[in-house]
């Protein structure tokens, strides 16, 4: 299953891939949504090899996943690897300056499966792809104008 969006933001691409890569305050964002989680090691700067656990409820079950950012290339590449108890997912988070003032994010998911169960939840998950299409699309349209309005308040 794959869900893919892209954003034209007023802002440098240095400016916003600051943004995109402020992952404390991405953590924070989780832990408001009742999502636990614990960077593996926060003495580590902010480079690949990055990695995050994280546990949180879905379907009423408790799921564990594991959060590694696996390429980091300064202004233009994130990379993220998730690996869970039967599903895996790849995120890949690119920035294209398409001026000096705006650029274009683009952010790709893939999930895959491991298991049997984990490719009956993968199957519900595409029955609902619109409603959940729609809202990753609107996420990363808020994104952008948040990116938007701090770039304003600083210029």
């Amino acid at each position: 299953m794959q869900f893919s969006g892209k954003e034209d933001i007023e802002a440098s691409i240095e400016n916003v891939f600051a943004a995109v890569s402020e992952f404390e305050s991405f953590e924070r964002s989780a832990i408001r949504r009742g999502i636990e989680v614990q960077r593996v090691d926060s003495s580590l700067p902010v480079d690949a090899g990055l990695a995050w656990n994280t546990s949180f409820n879905l379907r009423g079950k408790p799921r564990d996943m594991l959060v590694a950012l696996v390429e980091f290339t300064e202004p233009s590449l994130m990379r993220f690897d998730s690996r869970s108890k039967g599903v895996n997912g790849d995120c890949v988070v690119e920035l294209l300056a398409l001026s000096p003032r705006r650029t274009r994010l683009s952010v790709d998911i893939k999930l895959s499966a491991n298991t049997l169960a984990a490719r009956l939840f993968l199957q519900s998950l595409k029955l609902a792809r619109g409603n959940l299409n729609k809202r990753f699309k609107m996420r990363l349209a808020d994104m952008a104008k948040e990116i938007e309005r701090r770039q304003s308040r600083l210029t």
